[in-house]
């Protein structure tokens, strides 16, 4: 699964959201994600009060009542629309659109809001940038108890753009392994390569990429964000190679079956069977 993670690229505009779902959607993303947040739910008064950096995110507020058109728009591209929330009530308010919900690194340890999302019984992915395995567990166990099941953790470093010698890929198979559930890849590097080796090497259950609509978007500067046609190229790879994998199973393939008795027979080191010969005598 492939999700395109929107951040604050759709610059408070409805069309260039729309045109964000579409983009996302011929680029192979399986489901597009907003972020609910207001800065005055996200940071202390303390902060607000004396930084005037914190106080500008304001400006990069994604419009929530956006989210009855961009469900339409998701619908007709047969695409899955979720949010991250930062503050409860956009937990409330964004159920009736979304079909899952992303807490972001920074909120991993916010027991309040994961349960908030867990009782809308709609699928969960949680980042784990900044976190140790510690950390990582004792999430996992607190959503295990509310005995909720649809759980996914994502590995990601939570730095925009992540240097590739701080990726540490391995963690997702790590991670799986210890927490026992689907583990994913969120993307803060912005590399082909970073993509191919955590869907092809790590098995990542998931992937997120940040998405821009033309390098325009307020995020795009930094370098993170994927342009459509990069997306699609990296996507196609990867879904394609996965489609050659199969069931694991060591077996003859169907165009195999016919060809079986036409191998070396043991007996003498010649081809093809004793019965397949048989056949042929008289002829």
């Amino acid at each position: 699964m492939f999700i395109a993670e929107i951040s604050s690229n759709h610059d408070r505009d409805l069309n260039r959201c729309l045109q964000l779902v579409s983009a996302a959607s011929k680029a192979g993303f399986d489901a597009i994600k907003f972020q609910a947040f207001k800065v005055e739910s996200l940071f202390a008064k303390e902060i607000l009060l004396v930084s005037q950096e914190h106080r500008k995110r304001a400006e990069w507020t994604f419009p929530i009542e956006f989210l009855a058109e961009i469900k339409k728009k998701c619908i007709f591209h047969n695409i899955k629309l979720g949010i991250t929330p930062f503050y409860l009530d956009a937990v409330s308010y964004c159920a009736e659109y979304v079909d899952f919900f992303k807490i972001a690194s920074y909120e991993l340890l916010w027991d309040e809001l994961i349960k908030h999302c867990c009782s809308t019984k709609k699928p969960l992915y949680i980042s784990t940038g900044m976190a140790n395995m510690d950390e990582v567990k004792n999430c996992v166990r607190n959503v295990k108890n509310l005995n909720f099941d649809q759980l996914c953790m994502m590995h990601c470093v939570s730095s925009y753009p992540a240097k590739g010698e701080e990726l540490n890929l391995s963690a997702i198979e790590s991670m799986r392994r210890e927490l026992e559930i689907p583990v994913g890849w969120s993307d803060h590097s912005h590399k082909k390569e970073v993509i191919l080796a955590a869907v092809l090497k790590w098995k990542a259950d998931v992937v997120e990429m940040h998405l821009d609509l033309d390098g325009k978007g307020a995020e795009f500067e930094p370098g993170h964000c994927w342009l459509p046609h990069e997306a699609e190229e990296v996507i196609k790879i990867c879904k394609s190679i996965k489609d050659f994998e199969g069931n694991g199973l060591k077996q003859p393939s169907l165009s195999e079956q016919e060809e079986r008795l036409w191998r070396t027979d043991p007996r003498d080191g010649l081809r093809p069977f004793f019965e397949i010969r048989e056949k042929y005598k008289g002829k």
